[in-house]
């Protein structure tokens, strides 16, 4: 009776819903970019040594008041690891005047300091590291290409990418919109996410192949991809809700400066669990359809 619901013939409308979210994270993009953390812009560096220990959290709230919660902040190694007298923060760059005020926020509320260092620093990822993740990311794509049509065929290999290119850019779109931070962190999490759909998307076109094997005449292709995908359904569910509680617990529970990494994983595995079952094997589906009727055209015309 599930099989009644047939993904492969609603394929036009999750083309649709794809373009529906990814279209407005492109105009973002385009208009006004990201919200690039410090790793991309650089920032200034403050080494502090206070005359009592004090904690990260305690650091933060006073960070919080100049909304640079998000800063960097490491406690010299001491025997107490959650807290000691010297601190090491790292934020975006702040002129003279916000320096100032920080400082003088933090002497207010966390006590007497010494300053040991003041700087500003440039960014940990420029635009030659940028570019060259670029192309890191367009030969491991064509790798992946070549590896699926080993494995499979080369029109698996494409609709795969196509698949894996949507959910980075709906995880690109959404951070563009939302003016999150992007940084370091940021870009482990899109590898993360790459790493988890490919493989979503790789089991369900397994079955699709061995489904093929024994493909019947009378069957269309796609009668043979929506039982495919009822077969590895559950697996897929069950795979992707085990990685969004996990994820979901991070967000909720980690400490400040995880919330945009475990929020990147949130949407890009529900995008990933997506991509693979209303995208990828659509996509393949549909290419196979048109290729046929080509033949079928190619046919009628060298009979006449």
């Amino acid at each position: 009776m599930r099989e009644k619901f047939n993904f492969i013939k609603l394929r036009y409308w999750w083309f649709a819903l794809s373009a529906l979210i990814m279209i407005p994270g492109l105009i973002s993009i385009a208009v006004q970019g990201f919200n690039l953390g410090i790793d991309f812009t650089g920032g200034t560096l403050l080494d502090l040594k206070f005359a009592r220990p004090v904690t990260v959290s305690e650091v933060r709230d006073v960070l919080k008041d100049f909304h640079l919660e998000n800063s960097t902040i490491q406690l010299a190694a001491t025997e107490h690891t959650e807290a000691s007298p010297n601190v090491f923060i790292r934020t975006r760059v702040l002129t003279e005047e916000e320096r100032r005020a920080v400082l003088a926020a933090a002497e207010k509320k966390l006590g007497p300091y010494d300053v040991l260092r003041i700087e500003k620093v440039g960014a940990v990822i420029g635009s030659e590291l940028t570019r060259e993740a670029i192309i890191a990311l367009a030969i491991a794509c064509a790798l992946m290409i070549g590896y699926i049509t080993l494995r499979f065929e080369f029109k698996f290999g494409v609709s795969a990418i196509i698949a894996l290119l949507h959910d980075v850019i709906v995880v690109l779109g959404l951070f563009s919109l939302l003016r999150k931070e992007v940084d370091a962190s940021f870009v482990a999490a899109i590898l993360t996410i790459i790493g988890y759909s490919i493989n979503d998307t790789i089991v369900i076109f397994d079955r699709i192949r061995e489904n093929l094997k024994t493909h019947k005449k009378g069957e269309s292709f796609q009668d043979l991809v929506n039982r495919s995908i009822w077969q590895t359904l559950t697996r897929s569910i069950y795979t992707v809700l085990t990685v969004l509680f996990a994820t979901l617990a991070l967000y909720l529970f980690g400490g400040e400066t995880t919330k945009n990494f475990s929020l990147a994983l949130l949407i890009g595995f529900t995008s990933g669990c997506y991509s693979s079952i209303c995208n990828a094997s659509p996509i393949w589906v549909t290419w196979k359809e048109f290729e046929e009727r080509g033949r079928r055209t190619q046919r009628a015309k060298s009979v006449k």
